[in-house]
């Protein structure tokens, strides 16, 4: 080392001498010929470009939003980055999942939750509704139709603490359902807006006052085939006695409670102002009376008179003066006929449906339904009186009709089918057996 880099501060570094020593005992690489050289694959070049691995979660997310709800848990499944992208809220946003609940699930219920799903079907039930409520705290809509094992302890259980974000529930066909599990939603669902009980066949007046007690905010109540319902229950709903009611109801539907009289119908129009849409169908008790008070709601708009062996020409008079329907259905009322339709003309001409099935109808009855030129859907089953006189009629006045139902009028031909499949709006025109909605 010379002077110049000792002035400069520049020393060499010597290894020790043990370590020389351990470098002339270190092993060395033999040398085998004989043997092949084992190939170590290069490591694949990253993707350049446009490659979908390099697109930013965001987008990840983007895409996943317009795959069917099945990919998108396939997708979760190819990478950690892909299970990232596939697990924000946005990609599940609106999705109802579908689930067959035979045992506890946490780790499901956890994605679930993740996730941000909202919305839950529970397609069979064993175990494990409690789990899956209590993980699911945002649970805005529970169904459960279908599922016979479904008990009022259970529904107690699940519904221990109170749900603040429940909108919606479907019990419809949990047979064994009674009224204590009403009185539980009640306390615990309170800003419920839908509820359907149908098939509940357990449930009583006791059940709706409980109801009318604790569901102040509900839109939506379907009582189908619950036959122990009578006119003091429907009381209950609109305020009656110690009830305070349910104000904000739209939807009541009563189809096949057979116990109701036109009582019912008197409260409701005095109890249920914003009412627009009740199902009345095979409600063999009510009668043309009972449409008089129905027609003092200011709202309505749907009728439902299916099977209504009570109900005549008389009836629907009542109902056009209120004016505002939009749908009607009285098939098989077998007391209606012409007489109804100079009525309808009348005080219903914004009617877009009208269902006369097996209604005593004559082409005079058709000329006055013509008459209706906003109807979409007409409904002429089994109208056996109508010909291809009545068929010209509808041809020449219901420009804005989009489907009929003429299955069983023995007495039209081709030739006055001609007048129908001309309309320029029609879309489907049922000669078979079943019925347009």
């Amino acid at each position: 080392m010379s002077w110049r880099d000792e002035r400069l501060g520049l020393t060499e570094l010597r290894e020790p001498t043990t370590n020389r020593r351990k470098l002339r005992s270190a092993p060395y690489r033999l040398h085998r010929p004989h043997l092949p050289v084992p190939h170590v694959p290069e490591p694949p070049p990253e993707p350049q470009g446009t490659h979908i691995s390099r697109l930013y979660p965001e987008l990840l997310a983007l895409i996943f939003e317009r795959l069917p709800v099945r990919d998108r848990g396939r997708a979760a499944q190819v990478c950690r980055a892909w299970r990232d992208a596939a697990d924000r809220r946005s990609v599940w946003r609106g999705v109802e999942a579908a689930l067959h609940l035979r045992r506890p699930a946490p780790v499901l219920f956890a994605s679930l939750a993740r996730r941000g799903v909202r919305k839950l079907q529970v397609l069979s039930l064993r175990r494990g509704l409690r789990d899956a409520v209590a993980a699911l705290p945002g649970l805005e809509s529970l169904s459960l139709s279908g599922c016979y094992s479904v008990t009022d302890a259970a529904l107690a259980s699940a519904f221990a603490a109170e749900l603040p974000a429940l909108r919606r529930l479907d019990l419809s066909l949990c047979k064994q359902v009674t009224d204590s599990s009403l009185g539980r939603i009640a306390q615990s669902l309170k800003n419920l807006e839908e509820l359907e009980l149908g098939g509940c066949c357990n449930i009583t007046d006791t059940g709706l006052l409980l109801i009318a007690w604790g569901l102040r905010k509900l839109r939506h109540l379907n009582l189908r085939s619950c036959w122990h319902v009578n006119d003091a229950g429907i009381a209950h709903l609109c305020g009656g006695g110690e009830a305070r009611g349910t104000p904000e109801l739209e939807y009541l539907g009563l189809q096949d409670c057979q116990r109701l009289t036109d009582e019912a119908l008197k409260h409701a129009a005095t109890g249920l102002p914003k009412l627009k849409s009740i199902n009345l169908s095979f409600c063999v008790a009510v009668t043309d009376a009972g449409l008089r008070h129905l027609a003092r709601l200011p709202y309505l708009e749907d009728v439902n008179l299916r099977a209504c062996d009570g109900i005549s020409d008389a009836g629907l008079a009542h109902l056009a003066e209120s004016g505002r329907l939009r749908s009607l259905d009285v098939s098989f009322c077998d007391k209606v006929g012409d007489e109804a339709l100079s009525h309808a003309t009348l005080g219903l001409s914004g009617l877009r449906s009208l269902s006369l099935s097996a209604c005593r109808l004559t082409d005079e009855g058709l000329e006055r339904v013509a008459r209706l030129s906003q109807l979409e859907t007409l409904n002429l089953g089994q109208c056996t009186k109508v010909t291809d006189r009545g068929l010209r009629a509808l041809g020449d006045g219901l420009l804005n009709l989009r489907a009929i139902d003429l299955y069983g009028c023995t007495c039209i031909t081709p030739q006055g089918l001609d007048h129908i499949v001309k309309l320029p709006r029609l879309s489907i025109l049922n000669l078979g057996l079943w019925h347009v909605r």
